[in-house]
C-alpha cells in the first residue's frame, strides 16, 4: 500500500497534524502505519505522548485535535534583541505555530524558526525590521494566535 509523499523534514508532531487534516484516522495503529510510511517509525506509547502534548482525542469515532474551551490562547510575541523574538504559545502548540511561519512569513523578514513545546525562537533576517517583523507575525497568527 503506497501512501502519498510529504516533506521530509516534517518533524513527528508537524506530520502528525498534516496526516489528521488530510486522513480519517479512527486508529493508532493506522496513524503508526501512516507515519512509517514517512519516515517516522513511532511506538505506541511514544505516539500517545505526541497525541496528548497536541491535544488529540478520539472524537466522534476519529483522531482529531480537541481544543478546550474553543480557544487555544492568546500568543505572546517578546522581543529578544539583537535579532530574536520569543513567541509563547499554550502548551504543544509551538511546532505546528513555528511550522506556519516557516511556511507564510516573508523570507526577507525571517531567517527561521526553532520551536520546543510552548515556545518559538524566531530569528530575524533583518533586525532593522524588529517592528515590521512583529506586525507581520501578529497579522498571520490571527488574533487568537492561529495561522489565518
Amino acid at each position: 500500500m503506497g501512501y502519498p509523499a510529504y516533506d521530509l523534514h516534517m518533524r513527528p508532531d508537524e506530520l502528525i497534524l498534516h496526516l489528521l487534516e488530510t486522513h480519517d484516522i479512527s486508529d493508532q495503529a493506522h496513524l503508526q502505519a501512516l507515519l512509517a510510511g514517512q519516515g517516522h517509525a513511532l511506538t505506541q506509547p511514544t505516539l500517545s505522548r505526541h497525541l496528548k502534548k497536541l491535544g488529540i482525542r478520539k472524537h466522534e469515532g476519529r483522531y482529531q485535535r480537541v481544543e478546550s474551551g474553543g480557544d487555544l490562547g492568546e500568543v505572546e510575541i517578546r522581543r529578544a534583541p539583537p535579532n530574536l523574538l520569543v513567541l509563547k504559545t499554550a502548551p504543544g502548540f509551538a511546532p505546528a505555530t513555528a511550522y506556519a511561519l516557516d511556511e507564510h512569513a516573508p523570507a526577507e523578514l525571517v531567517a527561521g524558526t526553532v520551536a520546543g513545546e510552548d515556545t518559538v525562537f524566531i530569528a530575524l533576517a533583518d533586525p532593522s525590521r524588529m517592528d515590521e517583523a512583529v506586525a507581520t507575525l501578529t497579522r498571520i497568527l490571527g488574533p487568537r494566535g492561529l495561522p489565518s
